[in-house]
């Protein structure tokens, strides 16, 4: 849920900051006071187009900055921020955009610098807005398979995970066949650079590590002087004349003589004898290896012609000898497969051909089951639309590509399945069905769109469902049962909702009041949280207007009086 909203110089709002709560918080105020403005901000943190026309007047930029808590081990948002690598610690969310006064946009998930299609894509899965003209994911017939798909639940989800499995592998087989069967005249140009690669790579005849031990080698040769100075001195300060070694075999004498006539210096004496023999083994070695050491330019000239040879061949086929031989061992596969492309095309369109019998049998299971869960959503629906007083209307979810097509080969496999899914609707008797899309805006058009509301929020995940005047253009026992039905998906779900209508007021769990004032020639908006004798002469001035009588406010008082049992009713079927 949103927990808090901070916005500053926003259009004609200075500094606001909104704490939120769960269930349904309702916005009211009069036109123009900046109730639409607060969810215009919400809508650009869940990524919405921002221009400059949103900065404050005089002011250089807008910040916008949104709290919100989710169930980590619930919500769909842990996976995409997983993906874009956003740690989310103790399931809080910090969305913040910045928008300058030239229009641009800087914006942060977590304090995470991201762009503005991550931050949208991220805000979408916890923010949906639903305005009365705006355009959402419902009305679009793309959306309407996944939104049967979640209704259907765990059962569509594990048929559609199987499928997908499967899939997987016949799509892969599709492009190694299709790959095979490109004209003859590329083919050839193919065959005949893999084999020049193949030849080049063979006659390099490359070892794994061998340009880190050349490296170490060179390395070496380079430093031959300065090591062979190092040895050298080395040697000398251990075995020259009055050296270390003489120093040490007379300390290791006298100790040996004191260890002799008092025992407690035995274990010294033993210590510096033992340290001697190790340095006089030490000492031969290094020895041995001065005589060993020789400068070799040739070798190095050998060495930086192989170097510069490996890094040519890396420049072409890749960062290490090990992708390199990666990439041989692939080539000199594909160059067998095309030499051979009858014999692999035969094959593959074997094994294609019994791939597509099981996913054909494995999508005709997926439809089945849509099928079904499509006939049950058909069935939640008419009762939705029945409650918000639309019994004629007629709802249904067509499958305009089935799996049950006889003729294989003008099936389509797609990744979801064979079927194509849009709602369809018809408002009035005797009217043709219509796509969702193409039905009219306006009252009825809200009804539709709560109604499904209703349903889905269950089964989208969505934080923070947000209505933007979705009860324009009804009233009466219409506005009530949109009230109501708005409230039914707050139980489910937060639900912040701009309101004209006094009954979707009265079933506020929260009410804001927005309202805007005038301070040293600018206009400021400012918000607060109504208490009950607030409240009800709020819903007064909605009902009657400017004046409130005393049987406005009976009237008021009643409102919220059903408001309540309303609630109570709610709260005993969830028990």
């Amino acid at each position: 849920m949103l927990i808090e909203l901070s916005i500053k110089n926003f259009a004609i709002i200075e500094a606001l900051s909104i704490s939120f709560r769960k269930g349904l918080t309702v916005l009211t105020g009069e036109t123009g006071a900046g109730k639409s403005i607060i969810i215009d901000a919400i809508n650009l943190l869940a990524g919405g187009r921002g221009s400059s026309e949103f900065v404050r007047h005089g002011e250089e930029k807008a910040e916008l900055e949104g709290l919100f808590s989710i169930d980590e081990s619930k919500h769909q948002v842990k996976d995409k921020a997983d993906e874009f690598g956003i740690d989310i610690s103790e399931g809080m969310i910090v969305l913040r955009r910045d928008i300058s006064e030239s229009g641009k946009s800087i914006c942060r998930i977590n304090g995470k610098l991201v762009t503005l299609s991550i931050l949208r894509e991220i805000g979408r899965s916890l923010i949906d807005i639903h305005g009365q003209h705006e355009h959402q994911e419902l009305m679009a017939n793309s959306f309407h398979l996944p939104l049967l798909d979640q209704f259907g639940a765990e059962k569509i989800t594990d048929a559609l995970q199987d499928y997908q499995m499967l899939y997987r592998n016949y799509d892969e087989l599709k492009k190694q066949w299709e790959n095979l069967n490109q004209n003859e005249q590329q083919m050839a140009h193919r065959l005949d650079l893999i084999k020049f690669q193949v030849e080049e790579i063979k006659k390099a005849d490359l070892k794994l590590n061998e340009d880190d031990e050349l490296l170490e080698e060179k390395k070496k040769i380079n430093n031959f002087e300065r090591i062979y100075e190092g040895l050298t001195t080395a040697y000398q300060s251990l075995r020259g004349d009055q050296r270390a070694m003489d120093w040490l075999a007379r300390a290791m004498e006298e100790l040996d003589e004191a260890a002799a006539l008092d025992p407690n210096y035995k274990s010294s004496s033993e210590q510096v004898s033992n340290s001697f023999y190790i340095l006089e083994e030490v000492a031969s070695t290094i020895r041995s290896n001065l005589d060993l050491l020789e400068y070799d330019p040739e070798r190095l000239e050998m060495i930086e012609s192989r170097l510069n040879e490996l890094n040519g061949l890396k420049r072409k086929y890749g960062k290490s000898i090990e992708d390199i031989l990666a990439y041989f061992h692939k080539i000199e596969s594909e160059m067998e497969t095309i030499q051979n492309r009858e014999v692999h095309v035969s094959q593959l369109e074997k094994q294609i051909s019994v791939v597509k019998s099981d996913l054909l049998f494995k999508a005709a299971t997926l439809s089945k089951l849509r099928q079904s869960f499509a006939d049950n959503l058909t069935t939640y629906i008419h009762q939705e639309l029945k409650e918000l007083y639309m019994e004629k209307t007629v709802f249904e979810v067509r499958f305009l590509q089935k799996g049950s097509d006889k003729n294989e080969d003008n099936i389509q496999i797609r990744k979801n399945g064979l079927d194509e899914v849009e709602f369809f609707l018809s408002t009035n008797p005797g009217e043709p069905l219509k796509p969702l899309s193409k039905v009219a805006s306006g009252g009825e058009l809200s009804r539709i769109m709560l109604a499904l509301k209703n349903i889905f929020s269950k089964h989208q995940g969505i934080t923070s469902i947000i209505f933007d005047e979705v009860d324009t253009g009804v009233s009466g026992r219409v506005a009530q049962s949109i009230g109501e039905k708005i409230y039914r998906v707050a139980v489910d779900s937060q639900v912040l909702c701009i309101s004209h209508l006094p009954q979707v007021a009265a079933l506020a769990d929260t009410h804001l009041f927005i309202s805007k004032e005038m301070e040293k020639g600018r206009t400021r908006t400012s918000v607060k949280a109504l208490n009950e004798d607030e409240q009800i002469k709020e819903i007064g001035r909605m009902i009657s207007g400017v004046e409130i009588t005393e049987l406005t406010k009976q009237h008021a008082k009643e409102l919220l009086e059903q408001a309540g049992l309303l609630k109570e009713r709610f709260a005993n079927l969830s028990v």
